[in-house]
């Protein structure tokens, strides 16, 4: 608390209210009286810009008196200008016309909830985007949502990061693109190194917590991430956006667009670079990306292509830092060294590594992987009321991860031992790629009828197949035996048929209450066939029917103030792995999750503070998350003789999240969410190898702590105006105390921490050709805690003890990020 106050006051000692006067308003649309978030507000005289926010209102303050001309844009209603002549401070209320072009959002919107769903949801705006976004993979700049966990295993958010929520893990968050599923069809992940900038094409996010409502793609066990990309700008644009900062990390980026040509046709790209050597020894990223988009936009039909693609290579960090390393002394880390026999280079590795250990030295065990994804839009306006959209997809992804590995056995690659004379060899050293080559493809729509303010109905669905190949390659070995060049040592194709089909409806019976119905039937089909890298045949098919129902309501007391309440089910088949190391007879059920979500929102208009505007926002909703047969490891060995993932009867979640916002103008403001949660699993048996016996002990616990689910979880911002167009803002995060199993051993667990960030943006406008300059600065760790976000335990039993093996991703100490855009 001493630091957070240290800060604050440095923020806030140069603030200066000499304001002259402020020019403010709201944009609405003139047809329906609803405020327009987005709209593009310009001086045109004086080159200021700014963007109407989510309830329309936009604000220019410190002007001199005189005349002034406003001009307002905002796609698909006509461009407005009026003339202001400014003596005082001054609001103006500016009504767009409705023109004649389609924006084909149908899609999107038809999968989002809204304030009459009756679910918990948070909107993630394109200037919050823009001004977080450093270079960092996309979980970083979610950070700030509710109930969010980020982590990354190079330690400074450039390369593999995961993100949690509520406790859940990327597996149970379904992730769409334009209402396209993201996830990974066989593990469930989403891989955002794979996505490298895509940030800086996005136009907005949902994050809905819970079952949230129907969308495409694996059931949300957790949260949903809904993410648009950018919308179409009617002036033609070219801007780049540079960073440098610590462990030698680079973003490089240049975006164009053509505006709307004729009133009709646009054409938006982008090409990326990120590269970064990690906070974690050998950890480096080398990422690039594109994204280009190209539309026509009539009078009542879009057609939009839209294309993005990521190209990754990455060294590997995925085993983890020893506890002794991260959180331990000289004395601990020679007892791990003892109690695993480590010598030679690991041994000069471990003593001399320090927290930025990294396990693999081999100077190409690299992940190396590209996904290319497009997508062709269509979206007709039948009428005013009925509009439908639809897409097709492909996505097409390749690549590989290469290992060196020590003396392992050549019958591992069903290789015959290699016979040199009367000497027999049965191991050797040898360099190994295993593969992926996939596609997904398949289609989505979604009709959308709204004949009046009360009414609105959706029926949706989509159809996809997943078509993939595993594979291995031993590319070098130090005694080949009778292996050739592209031999594969296992070959395995999986295919996935996803079939879902949902109807929403809300109804609002007064102008204060709404019902929200939802109900999404869903099939899958997968199956497999060859053999996999133990040389077992997992030919195996699978057929899942899923009911996902849901319903909410939503009540208005007074203008600004609603109460929801929301019921909805979901269910999810097992993952890939589940099926590939079980056979029919012990192979996992699907789980099932019944989540009930209830809430306050509100948005509070205080009146003036120094001659700004005071407002203020507050949310708070209670969840429960009952699960039946959720899918944990409990290191218990199945029939096949695999760590295999176990039903879990009974375990739930509930808790209450509590959001607030205090806004003086856009001069300051300050943000705050905290989270607070039980997340329990009852009746957990744990399996723990006896080495001194054989077999397995098995340890049973009443009620335990689910891993990975903290108690705690809060983040609060605190951004003011420093200066004309600087901006300072200072992030503080703070995450409870994590178990790294289903134990609730105080032995296994992610002490918790405390992080804070400083982040400068200065922007200035121009009226020559450089339209717009920004500079910004971002300082992580402000305080240099070291601690860590993930990680993982085993345990066993040998000599009459049971030992644990604690291991980390510890996380970057202090570091920064120093970015430079320009504005053509």
């Amino acid at each position: 608390m001493k630091k957070l106050l240290i800060v604050m006051a440095v923020v806030l000692l140069p603030l200066q209210l000499l304001a002259q006067y402020t020019l403010s308003g709201y944009v609405t649309d003139a047809a329906k009286n609803e405020a327009l978030a987005g709209a593009t507000v310009v001086l045109t005289s004086s080159g200021h810009v700014t963007v109407s926010g989510p309830d329309g209102r936009f604000q220019f303050q410190d002007l001199p008196a005189g005349g002034y001309t406003l001009q307002v844009s905002y796609l698909g209603y006509t461009q407005l200008s009026r003339q202001i002549q400014l003596a005082a401070d001054t609001e103006v209320r500016l009504e767009l016309q409705p023109a004649s072009v389609s924006t084909g959002e149908v899609l999107v919107s038809s999968t989002r909830a809204n304030e009459r769903t009756g679910t918990t949801f948070t909107n993630v705006t394109r200037e919050e985007i823009a001004e977080r976004n450093f270079g960092q993979d996309l979980p970083y700049l979610l950070e700030q949502t509710p109930s969010v966990v980020v982590n990354s295993d190079a330690g400074a958010g450039v390369g593999y990061t995961g993100i949690r929520i509520r406790g859940s893990d990327i597996t149970r968050i379904n992730v769409t693109v334009n209402g396209i599923p993201i996830n990974d069809s066989e593990s469930h992940g989403t891989f955002f190194v794979n996505m490298p900038d895509f940030a800086s094409s996005v136009e907005d996010m949902q994050v809905q917590r819970g079952v949230g409502t129907s969308t495409n793609g694996a059931g949300a066990f957790g949260a949903s991430i809904n993410i648009q990309t950018q919308k179409v700008r009617r002036e033609a644009y070219a801007e780049t956006d540079n960073s440098y900062g610590s462990f030698n990390t680079w973003k490089n980026n240049v975006r164009f667009g053509t505006g709307l040509i004729n009133g009709r046709f646009a054409f938006d790209g982008r090409l990326s670079r990120i590269k970064s050597d990690g906070y974690i020894d050998r950890a480096f990223s080398d990422l690039k990306s594109m994204y280009f988009s190209g539309g026509y936009y009539g009078d009542k039909t879009t057609v939009k292509f839209v294309t993005f693609s990521g190209q990754e290579q990455t060294y590997q960090a995925w085993y983890g830092t020893p506890e002794a390393l991260v959180y331990g002394n000289a004395a601990d880390l020679q007892a791990y060294i003892d109690r695993n026999g480590i010598t030679g280079s690991d041994l000069e590795n471990l003593r001399t590594a320090g927290r930025m250990y990294n396990y693999y030295t081999y100077d190409n065990e690299t992940d190396n992987y590209q996904q290319d994804h497009y997508q062709l839009h269509l979206s007709h306006d039948f009428s005013p009321e009925l509009t439908f959209s639809g897409a097709l997809h492909y996505t097409y992804g390749r690549g590989y991860y290469e290992q060196f590995r020590n003396n392992d056995r050549l019958s591992n690659y069903g290789l015959p031992n290699v016979e040199i004379g009367s000497q027999v060899i049965s191991r050797t050293d040898l360099i190994r790629r295993r593969w992926l080559d996939n596609g997904f493809y398949g289609a989505t729509y979604a009709l959308q009828y709204n004949p009046s303010s009360r009414l609105n109905a959706t029926i949706g669905g989509a159809w996809n197949r997943y078509d993939g190949d595993h594979f291995g390659e031993v590319i070098w070995a130090r005694y080949a035996s009778t292996s050739n060049i592209r031999d594969r040592y296992y070959d395995n194709n999986a295919v996935k048929t996803d079939f879902n089909i949902f109807g929403k409806l809300t109804y609002s019976l007064t102008d204060q209450l709404s019902l929200f119905g939802d109900m999404q039937v869903r099939t899958v089909n997968y199956t497999f066939e060859g053999i996999d890298n133990n040389f077992e045949n997992l030919e195996q098919e699978v057929d899942y029917t899923f009911y996902n129902p849901k319903a909410g309501i939503s009540y208005e007391v007074k203008p600004g103030h609603q109460v929801y309440a929301s019921y909805a089910i979901g269910n999810r088949e097992p993952v890939r792995s589940d099926f590939t190391e079980s056979t029919v007879n012990s192979r996992p059920k699907p789980e099932t999750l019944r989540n009930i979500e209830a809430g306050y929102r509100s948005q509070l208009a205080l009146g003036e503070l120094a001659g700004r505007e005071l407002g203020a926002s507050l949310e708070a909703n209670y969840f429960y998350m009952n699960y039946k047969n959720q899918l944990v490891l409990t290191g218990e060995i199945n029939d096949v003789g695999a760590y295999t993932r176990t039903n879990i009867d009974r375990s739930y979640r509930q808790g209450i999240e509590l959001a607030g916002a205090l806004r003086l103008g856009s001069f300051a403001s300050l943000s705050s969410n905290l989270s607070y949660s039980q997340n329990k699993v009852r009746n957990f048996e744990e399996y723990i190898d006896d080495y001194d016996e054989g077999g397995q002990v098995m340890n049973t616990y009443a009620e335990s702590t689910i891993a990975f689910s903290p108690d705690f979880v809060s983040a609060t911002q605190l951004e003011v105006e420093v200066l004309k167009g600087l901006k300072a803002a200072f992030v503080y995060k703070t995450v409870s105390k994590q178990y790294l199993d289903n134990t609730q051993n105080e032995s296994r667990i992610i002490p918790a921490y405390q992080v804070g960030d400083l982040r400068l943006r200065y922007t200035t406008g121009f009226t020559g050709v450089l339209k717009g300059l920004e500079l910004g600065l971002l300082v992580n760790n402000l305080f240099n805690e070291r601690y860590a976000a993930n990680g993982y335990t085993y345990s066993y039993k040998a000599g009459g003890d049971v030992t644990t093996e604690n291991f980390y991703y510890p996380q970057a100490t202090r570091n920064f990020l120093a970015s430079v855009g320009l504005r053509f």
